[in-house]
This record gives C-alpha cells, sequence and structure tokens, in this order.
C-alpha cells in the first residue's frame, strides 16, 4: 500500500538535482509532495494542494528548495585548532594532536552537527579516526557518534579508520619508539598500546557496528580502511573482502601529501592507486579522499574503474597538502565529492562556503582554460557526494524514490539587495548562499531546523554543556599527553628530514 502524501513541500523553485550533462533540473512554482519521508512526485503547488487537501504545507513563496547537501568526509565536532593544534604540515599536525584532551563524543559530534545542518548539510560521511582503548571502547563510541546524529535529525554514515601498522611516521611504530630518548621510549610505546587493536579484533567489530544502523533510515555503516601506510597488504585485502561480504562502500585516505606520494614509491616501487588496482580494491564501490597528488594516468584508471575521489579543498590548503587537480579529475569524468575534512578555512563546517571556495581555487589561469561551474560544484556537494555513502542515489536530490532531505533558501536573503535575473539561478545560489538564508532543513521530511532553531535538540544549552566539559582542570592523564607531545615533536620532525635526507622530489 503506498504512503499518504502527509507534507507539501513549497518553493517558487524546485532544484531536483543535476542531469548526466550537470544541467539543472528545475521546477516553477513547485512544491514536493512527501510520503512516509520520502518525495513522491513534484509538480505545481496548486494542482498537489488540490489532490492533498489535507497535506501539511511547508515552505512558501519567496523560497527556492534544493536537495540536502553531503559532507562527504568528515572527522571531528570541536576543531584541532580549538583542542590546541596549529595548522601544520600533515606528518607534523598528526604530532601536535598527541596531547588532546579527552572528549565527550556525543557534544562533540553535536558541536559539528549544528554547524553543518546550518549550512544546508543534511547527510554526513563521518570518518571515526582513532578511539582510545579496545572493541569495546570502539564499539561505545561509535554508538555515542551515531546516537548523537540521531539526536539532532541528521542523517549519517559512521565508520571507523582501520589500521594495523605506522601508527605515527610514515615508518615502523616499534623501531620508531626505538630510536627515541630512552626516556620517551615508555610514553610512546604506551600510546601506541592505547591505540592498537588486532587487525582480526578490528575486523569482527564490522559485525558489531552494522547493528547500529538496524532499522534507522538515518544511519548507516561503511569501511574506512585508513590509508596506505597505515594499512599493510593484508589489511587492505581484508577490508575489500569485508565490503563485498556486507556490500559496503569503503572510504579510503590516499595521497593527501607528497611525503604520502614518495612513501607510496618506496614501498610499491611506483604509484599507491596502481598497487590498490594490483590488490582488486578499486572501483564504484571506493572512495579516495584527498588524492591531491595523483599522476595523469592515476586519474584516467580512476575514471576507468569508476573510483571516486573526494576533494577536501580547505584542508589541503590549512595543511599544505597541495592543490588537488580537480580539473582533470572533472575532464575524465572522474565522480568527485566534496568533505570539510576537519573544518573549513573559517574552521567551521560551513558547506556553502566550502562550494564556494572550490568554485574559486580551481580557476586556471587563460581564457580557455578548464574550472568547475557552480553547477559541477554544487553537484559534488550533492549527488556526487551521495555516491560515496551507502544511501548511495536516495539521497543527494529530490526524485520521486529519494528520502526527503530538503534545504529552503529564502531567496531576498541570498539575493538582496539586487541580484540581476538574469543570472542562472544556480550561479546564485553556489556564489551567495550563506548559513543566514538557509531558512529550514528537513531530514526524511521532518523540520529538524527551522528559522535559526533547531526543533530536537536545544543548541545553546549543548553550546553551554561543552563549555563546562572543557572549563573542568585538565586530569593528571591529560596533563601527561600534553607533556608527551611537546617532547616528541621535534623527534617526529626529524624523522622526517633524515627520511628524505636527499630532499622530496618535485613530483608534478
Amino acid at each position: 500500500m503506498q504512503d499518504e502524501v502527509t507534507l507539501l513541500v513549497r518553493a517558487d523553485t524546485v532544484l531536483e538535482g543535476f542531469g548526466a550533462d550537470d544541467a539543472p533540473l528545475l521546477h516553477e512554482d513547485a512544491a514536493i509532495a512527501v510520503a512516509g519521508g520520502r518525495v513522491a512526485m513534484i509538480g505545481r503547488f496548486a494542482d498537489l494542494v488540490a489532490r492533498h487537501p489535507r497535506a501539511e504545507v511547508v515552505g512558501g513563496a519567496g523560497q527556492v528548495a534544493m536537495p540536502g547537501l553531503v559532507n562527504a568526509h568528515h572527522h571531528v565536532g570541536t576543531t584541532p585548532v580549538q583542542l590546541g593544534a596549529p595548522d601544520l604540515p600533515l606528518e607534523l599536525w598528526f604530532a601536535a594532536r598527541l596531547g588532546f584532551r579527552d572528549l565527550d563524543m556525543r557534544l562533540d559530534t553535536l558541536f559539528s552537527a549544528f554547524e553543518m545542518l546550518a549550512s544546508g548539510v543534511t547527510t554526513v560521511q563521518h570518518l571515526h579516526s582513532r578511539v582510545p582503548g579496545g572493541p569495546q571502547q570502539v564499539l561505545d563510541a561509535a554508538r555515542d557518534v551515531t546516537a548523537a546524529y540521531r539526536e539532532v535529525g541528521m542523517r549519517a554514515s559512521y565508520s571507523y579508520a582501520l589500521r594495523d601498522q605506522n601508527r605515527l611516521v610514515y615508518g615502523d611504530d616499534a623501531a620508531f619508539t626505538a630510536s627515541l630518548p630512552p626516556e620517551l621510549q615508555p610514553p610512546m610505546a604506551a600510546y601506541f598500546d592505547r591505540f592498537t587493536i588486532p587487525l582480526a579484533e578490528q575486523l569482527s567489530l564490522m559485525e558489531d557496528l552494522l547493528t547500529l544502523a538496524e532499522r534507522d533510515p538515518r544511519i548507516a555503516i561503511q569501511l574506512s580502511p585508513a590509508n596506505l601506510h597505515w594499512m599493510s597488504d593484508d589489511a587492505l585485502l581484508a577490508c575489500a573482502e569485508l565490503s563485498r561480504r556486507h556490500r559496503v562502500p569503503m572510504h579510503l585516505h590516499l595521497l593527501e601529501t607528497p611525503y604520502q606520494h614518495e612513501y607510496a614509491q618506496r614501498r610499491t616501487g611506483g604509484s599507491a592507486f596502481a598497487h590498490l588496482r594490483r590488490l582488486g580494491i578499486t572501483g564504484p564501490h571506493l572512495t579516495l579522499g584527498h588524492g591531491v597528488w595523483l599522476s595523469d594516468a592515476d586519474i584516467d584508471a580512476c575514471a576507468h574503474d569508476g573510483t571516486r575521489i573526494c576533494h577536501n579543498c580547505s584542508s589541503n590548503f590549512r595543511l599544505k597538502s597541495g592543490l588537488a587537480p580537480v580539473n582533470r579529475f572533472l575532464a575524465r569524468g572522474v565522480p568527485v565529492a566534496l568533505g570539510i575534512d576537519e573544518a573549513g578555512l573559517n574552521d567551521d563546517r560551513d558547506m556553502l562556503q566550502e562550494m564556494r571556495l572550490v568554485l574559486r581555487a580551481h580557476r586556471t589561469p587563460g581564457h580557455d582554460a578548464p574550472c568547475p561551474t557552480p553547477a559541477q560544484v554544487l553537484r559534488m556537494a550533492s549527488q556526487h557526494g551521495a555516491g560515496t555513502t551507502p544511501f548511495g542515489s536516495s539521497v543527494g536530490r529530490l526524485s520521486p524514490g529519494c528520502h526527503a532531505d530538503i534545504v529552503l533558501l529564502d531567496w531576498r536573503a541570498v539575493t538582496w539587495p539586487w541580484q540581476d535575473p538574469e543570472v542562472p539561478l544556480v550561479d546564485v545560489l553556489v556564489q551567495r548562499a550563506k548559513p543566514a538564508s538557509v531558512k529550514t532543513v528537513l531530514v526524511g521530511g521532518e523540520v529538524v531546523l527551522h528559522e535559526g532553531r533547531f526543533t530536537r535538540i536545544d543548541r545553546d544549552a549543548v553550546l553551554e554543556e561543552i563549555a563546562a566539559f572543557f572549563a573542568r582542570p585538565l586530569s593528571a592523564a591529560e596533563e601527561a599527553r600534553r607533556a608527551f607531545g611537546r617532547a616528541v615533536f621535534p623527534h617526529v620532525r626529524d624523522f622526517y628530514r633524515d627520511w628524505l635526507s636527499g630532499g622530496l622530489p618535485r613530483l608534478r
């Protein structure tokens, strides 16, 4: 029996999604009919309200409806800068985070969820990087994170990053520990013990994690083999087998920095991506996070295999990782998603701003030189982002059958005090929309944000909880970790100086 239409979402213009040629699918003076939390149809408002007179109406004149955005690469709530780690090159930045404080995962998750929803993000790919302790602690953290997304009403794909080697530097844990002064070796070994779970136990965790998404259409689970340098070949193959068995996609950081390119050369004798292909891991089920240092041959192979890429522009700039060759990705037809990673340029999770950054960062010189269009960028932040998650094509667009994840923009606020009407709507949206113009956000047909107010949760009360949590004095364990982090940092820097004693090769 078909669900009854219970909601009409009205707008002057509805952006349904994009065609294969990136052309926007626009409906004027329209409404989205919602039944059972999904889009039933899009039609003229007058026609739909006549057919469904008892349906609640959300939205109205002066508004534009678009698909909820997808942040396809996200890690944490309170940002590294908030927690005391300045922007540094990635490999040194990891070391600067050794002294981080303990976190309350519920509060941490809610903090960034507020920012994402406020900028129109309805689905997030939550890549949980590290959890201290054993399998039970990882499972407890996953429960807290997914419960927080449920609490705020957001859709989330959760994964825990698997790794079985090289947990701090691009070298063996025991060898790096042995290279330290004697007084630093015990705390370094203790750190590695704190974050080491045998691979077999990490893989078995997947079975438990999958139960977190049972009977909940807003939560999904996927796999995150962390990165080539963090994974042995056996671990990569085991993840691929697990992905096939459970039919869940994988999200793998790869070639984020030139140092990772050099590591791949030393380990495999060539390309990191070519190595993954030899292992049989690539394809539409795999997303590469970053991919900044992919070669032209790698990009061709990505396109051939259907492997996806998630572009994290702000993060790449902040951590000196480089500028990903997005124009080459697009020219070869590689599906490109967008992620904000740890935080955007303003140290927040504003996807509207991230889209503008991507639009501007890849405008190469020359009258006829390639550059992304606003439509391509918005498609990256919606449909292509959706393709990296287990939700697939059920999110990121508003076609019949899709989840009713909808963002209503106050078009007067977007265009005030003036906007030439001949500029295409999508161009205006990408270049001018800001969180202040987000009027209403719906997830699964439920209003979760309206006029700046979250309907399920008191944001101000949560922010007060966060402030009180971090106002407490450091525990003895936190003090010790902070001191250890400061002490070991110069040794991490020395490791890379020695590792690249001949200098970093010119890669492009």
